[in-house]
């Protein structure tokens, strides 16, 4: 049995990674964008990272049937009580992106929110586009978001190898403080977050690969995708290079 490698991000984050990236209306950008790209017809969607399923649960009220991989058992247990509480067509599974497989074809892909990053190594990146290659039936399309290493480096920590910022949230008291550090040479870049909530704080770390573009469009040639848009958010916006994020959509060979 393939072993399910865990980073431990879940049991860090779980607690308050609704409030970071809260959905509804928040949320509501990138499951337009998604909901446009499903074919229809009954297809299924498999989503890479589902995490708490902010993307998948209002995603699924409009293309149907969502497969959601995440490693993390925290983030499913969030997943499935709100299942529990508005049953909706998501199936938490419990496995690793890098290599999860099953026997179906997705007509929609997508690995979203810096999930692709979260992996160090390039080889396991590509081995994420290559296992989400294989899922794909003919012409369906992969979707791939994650962060700009040169807004990171640039805007974020201001050229600096460590550099920090508060960011405000909604709610009285409450805020991020974060604590960057860019290791250049390895491409590596660790974020260590005090996250306050009226008074009250809670410690967790990240670490990602600032993964360019470039590298993201090669692991997709080598798996036998063609990029078919690139954009800064979730509007469709042209990424000049300057956003924080950026999302590009690969599709598979054949007809849909």
């Amino acid at each position: 049995m393939t072993e399910i490698a865990d980073s431990g991000y879940g049991r860090q984050f779980v607690d308050f990674y609704d409030q970071l990236f809260p959905g509804g209306a928040a949320a509501e950008p990138a499951v337009a964008y998604l909901a446009g790209l499903h074919p229809g017809g009954g297809a299924p969607t498999l989503e890479l990272g589902v995490g708490t399923g902010r993307i998948a649960l209002p995603l699924a009220d409009r293309v149907g049937e969502i497969v959601g991989v995440d490693s993390s058992p925290e983030m499913l247990d969030a997943l499935r009580a709100a299942l529990a509480e508005r049953p909706r067509p998501v199936t938490p599974v419990h496995g690793d992106i890098r290599h999860w497989s099953d026997e179906r074809r997705y007509g929609l892909v997508y690995c979203i929110c810096g999930t692709l990053s979260m992996l160090l190594d390039p080889q396991e990146q590509q081995r994420v586009v290559q296992a989400a290659a294989a899922r794909l039936a003919p012409g369906g399309l992969l979707v791939v978001e994650t962060h700009n290493p040169q807004f990171a480096l640039a805007v974020l920590n201001q050229g600096r190898a460590r550099d920090s910022f508060f960011v405000p949230y909604p709610g009285q008291d409450t805020g991020l403080l974060s604590y960057s550090t860019i290791d250049v040479a390895n491409g590596i870049w660790h974020l260590a977050h005090i996250w306050i909530s009226e008074g009250r704080s809670r410690i967790a770390s990240e670490l990602s690969r600032l993964t360019t573009p470039d590298e993201v469009d090669g692991y997709a040639e080598h798996a036998g995708l063609v990029r078919v848009a690139r954009h800064s958010d979730w509007a469709g916006n042209e990424f000049t290079g300057a956003e924080p994020m950026y999302v590009t959509v690969y599709r598979a060979p054949g007809d849909r």
